[in-house]
């Protein structure tokens, strides 16, 4: 006789998970109850997060040549080596009016924060003038740009810009853009929720899509202490936030109505498409946080905050689905179930089935045919130009895009400083020395002088010919820190285009390792799911085929100045390097996230005793109208950034959208399955250690939860 005593229903972390979603189906008035106490606390401390992120900086490493020669200098001097606020003043007439002029100098001079406020010129016709105002090095930019703004309010002859007004306006328009991006998307998501979802299972992604942006907020909130974020994050904790909410709810939906149909009604219905479906999530939801999370390799905050943002905004969406569903499913149960016409629900004998079966049946030649009009589509993602975040970035509407415009057509750039040098020295003739050899390096205007702005420390002022970040002013750059090489001199060189080449330094570095990551990461989690490592390194080849499909578009469309009318930006010859490297990670993130639903249901059909081709086609039968459902709500809810007026925010938003919808109706519909029916049983080869080590800590989808199990869970005898 076995007397062995048998394990106990919460003896292993599934049985626990079982028990929770036990609690939350069983109870969900009081769970979504919890939920709502939730949405309160996160709304009230996590939604003020937009007013204390940076809204300046961010793209150049804060360890840099260029962010240490300001360092030095502010030291040195205490005050800013550069104007950080300008004024425009129009005089009304070619004379001018002097007055005018000198009631800005001293109005600016009288703000707290502005070490000095000095005129600095007229136009080229006379017609308006110029106020220089330098900032303290401890002053606070935005509050100083604000108490500029309003002291101006009323006067309509000054224009402010300049890089402190620059910050502070674009942080508001942010703000302002995502309002009218939610505004814009929210009543098509709400409709396509109603059409897709179907009924009142739409009130299922709104909830878990508010629980996800407000949950997130508060986690940024917490971070933001510790690590100060960039507002530009917002943007993307929104649209992926809404985004994956919409993706985990339809999946887990679909699959509950499955087991409806299977099952009926009740707790055996919840566990089995938590087990199955649920189990899917967390490994979309992991594939997707450490696709991101590779940006916080590279050293610009810009990047760091949209990685950290990724990470934390795609765990939050698992959670929140994860929690709400099961209560969800708990109220309404049978309601949620739709009725169709013709094959019964959850059938997988549909246009997706049979359109598996019609690839598969020429599988070479479609992966071909698939494979070459994506490497076309890729194509112009090769030929990307690289150009730093400029003027061009602001909405023309802004008085700090209306200034800048200004000193570039009509003051050669006057107010700002190309280049910089922050000279240490032993004294000022070795310093004067430095600013002569440097004054005759080609592409300097005008001889420069070494002004001592503290002890052993001189600043020299470079005027180069082109735009601050241009091509001529990077190569003095580069000259500068070859002169200061050749002749010992202690010399770190700021300015614009300093703080460009050192990004791109900075980026050429990082990239190997991010890469490397991002792939690794990828392929661990894959294979973890499947057991394969052949259908991992396909899944990163695929995913990397859709991301330049992706650039490629971002190139073709801003790059070469199309659509300028309709997006309303303005070209500047090229694609910012970083907003490039975010959109590529975002669409490999979720090209990962909807390749793990499909493989989730392959390898549930093969697993249950299917043929390998009669898997795949279950498996895209099952998931087909689900992906490509949640690819036309996500490219909604995150391509609503492309109506943004911030151009590198409209970029990411643009080629997410395609990104996502290129994934949806080209590599899953044919790519996926002309692979899978070549490579047949080999998709899931993997080396023989490997495959033990899997069969240890892998998990595998399986048939519905035991009546046994229900029972226990639901104590019931």
């Amino acid at each position: 006789m076995d007397t062995t005593t048998p394990p106990r229903p919460d003896a292993s972390p599934g049985r626990t998970r079982s028990r929770l979603t036990r609690l939350l189906h069983t109870h969900p008035r009081r769970s979504l109850l919890a939920v709502l106490l939730f949405l309160v606390v996160a709304g009230v401390l996590g939604g003020p997060v937009a007013g204390t992120l940076d809204s300046d900086g961010g793209f150049a490493p804060a360890d840099s040549d260029s962010a240490l020669a300001v360092e030095r200098l502010e030291e040195a001097s205490g005050r800013s080596p550069s104007a950080g606020i300008v004024a425009l003043v129009d005089t009304g007439t070619p004379t001018g009016t002097p007055d005018d002029v000198e009631a800005a100098a001293r109005t600016l001079a009288g703000l707290d924060g502005v070490a000095e406020a000095l005129p600095a010129g007229a136009s080229r016709d006379g017609t308006s003038a110029l106020v220089v105002a330098v900032l303290d090095a401890t002053a606070d930019e935005e509050a100083v740009a604000e108490a500029a703004l309003a002291a101006f309010e009323d006067d309509d002859a000054v224009t402010l810009g300049g890089p402190a007004v620059t910050g502070l306006q674009i942080g508001e328009r942010v703000g302002e853009d995502l309002g009218r991006a939610e505004l814009l998307a929210f009543p098509v998501l709400v409709l396509l929720s109603l059409l897709f979802f179907g009924g009142r299972a739409a009130v299922l992604p709104l909830v878990v899509g508010a629980t996800t942006v407000l949950g997130t907020f508060l986690a940024l909130a917490g971070v933001n202490q510790v690590y100060g974020l960039s507002v530009f994050a917002l943007n993307l904790v929104i649209g992926l936030g809404l985004g994956l909410a919409i993706d985990y709810t339809l999946f887990l939906l679909s699959r509950y109505r499955e087991e409806l149909d299977r099952q009926g009604p009740g707790l055996g219905a919840v566990l089995t498409t938590m087990r199955t479906a649920g189990r899917t999530v967390v490994y979309s939801a992991a594939t997707v946080a450490v696709a991101l999370a590779t940006l916080t390799v590279f050293p610009m905050g810009f990047l760091k905050s949209m990685g950290l943002a990724g990470a934390v905004v795609a765990v939050v969406a698992a959670a929140a689905a994860l929690v709400v569903s099961p209560a969800i499913f708990g109220l309404w149960g049978p309601k949620l179930a739709r009725r169709r016409r013709g094959a019964a629900a959850g059938s997988s004998e549909g246009r997706w089935y049979r359109l598996s079966h019609a690839v598969m049946a020429r599988p070479g030649a479609v992966a071909a045919v698939t494979a070459v009009v994506m490497v076309v589509l890729a194509a112009p993602a090769l030929r990307a130009e690289w150009t730093p975040v400029d003027s061009s970035a602001v909405p023309t509407d802004l008085s700090a895009r209306t200034v800048a415009d200004t000193l570039e057509n009509e003051y050669d750039g006057a107010g700002t400083t190309p280049v910089l040098a922050a000279v240490r020295a032993d004294g000022a003739d070795e310093a004067a020395s430095f600013a002569g050899a440097a004054s005759q390096l080609p592409g300097v205007l005008t001889p420069a002088e070494a002004v001592e702005v503290g002890p052993g420390t001189w600043q020299v002022d470079l005027t180069v010919d082109g735009d601050p970040e241009g091509d001529a002013a990077q190569r003095v750059v580069a000259e500068v820190r070859g002169l200061a090489g050749d002749t010992g001199t202690d010399v770190l060189v700021g300015g614009p285009a300093a703080e460009f080449v050192d990004q791109q330094a900075a980026i050429g570095d990082a990239l190997p390792l991010a890469a490397g990551l991002l792939v690794l990461l990828t392929v661990l989690v894959l294979w973890l799911m499947t057991g394969s490592v052949v259908l991992p390194v396909k899944a990163v080849v695929m995913n990397t085929l859709t991301a330049g499909v992706a650039l490629g578009a971002l190139t073709f469309v801003y790059q070469d100045g199309r659509l300028t009318g309709l997006l309303g930006y303005t070209p500047n010859g090229g694609v910012e390097p970083t907003n490039f490297l975010v959109a590529a990670a975002v669409v490999f993130a979720l090209s990962t996230d909807y390749g793990v639903f499909l493989l989730g249901r392959i390898k549930e059909a093969r697993e249950s005793g299917l043929t390998e081709r009669e898997a795949v086609a279950t498996g895209l039968g099952r998931t087909g109208s689900v992906v490509t459902a949640a690819a036309i709500l996500l490219a909604v809810a995150i391509g609503a950034f492309s109506t943004s007026s911030i151009s590198f925010i409209q970029q990411i938003g643009m080629a997410t959208a395609v990104g996502v919808l290129v994934d949806a109706f080209v590599v899953r519909s044919f790519l996926v399955p002309a692979l899978m029916g070549l490579l047949g049983k080999w998709n899931w080869w993997s080396p023989m250690p490997l495959r033990r080590l899997h069969d240890r800590i892998g998990l595998s989808e399986g048939e519905p939860v035991p009546v046994e199990l229900v029972r226990v869970l639901a104590g019931t005898p």
